[in-house]
């Protein structure tokens, strides 16, 4: 990601809450050490913190409504792998190609900021499977058949395992 400033890679990513919005910047460290320098070196004191935070915290702040929003997107899971948005975040791998769709709301930014486009344009792989129905069905399938094994259902188990051979054995010779 390029700084907002100059050309550089930005390597800080700062969240401006202080001013009349949100303001969120990526600079190089140059920029980054400039922007954070402050002409009055002089110390907030106790009481103008506590008055700052009292705002932030306020119910009628936007910014616990954001809090609020962020929480709920958090709790948001994928029907098909059962990866949430919070484990995303953290780890930053998606569980299965239905999350693309199921979280796509969220990802168009990221990916546009971070890639600049939204769409695949590299490589496909050569042997495997080209249609993402089937990577996701095989996904459900293998979670379904775990839970079956967990519950000791040994025969649905069976037969999800014969599902999912049969479609394995379909996508690896296109």
């Amino acid at each position: 990601m390029k700084c907002n400033k100059c050309a550089k890679q930005a390597t800080f990513h700062i969240t401006d809450l202080t001013g009349d919005g949100v303001l969120a910047l990526h600079l190089c460290p140059d920029c980054a050490k400039h922007y954070l320098q402050t002409e009055d070196s002089e110390k907030i004191d106790a009481s103008a913190m506590s008055s700052v935070l009292g705002k932030q915290v306020s119910p009628l702040n936007p910014l616990s409504k954001a809090t609020e929003e962020m929480q709920d997107l958090d709790s948001r899971e994928c029907p098909i792998c059962g990866i949430s948005f919070y484990e995303f975040r953290q780890g930053g791998r998606l569980g299965c190609p239905h999350d693309y769709v199921f979280f796509s709301e969220e990802l168009e930014p990221l990916l546009q900021n971070v890639h600049g486009e939204n769409e695949h344009v590299g490589k496909q792989p050569k042997r495997g499977f080209y249609d993402t129905q089937s990577q996701t069905e095989l996904i459900r399938l293998r979670r379904e058949m775990k839970e079956a094994v967990e519950q000791e259902d040994y025969e649905q188990a069976s037969k999800l395992r014969d599902q999912i051979r049969e479609i394995a054995s379909k996508g690896v010779g296109e």
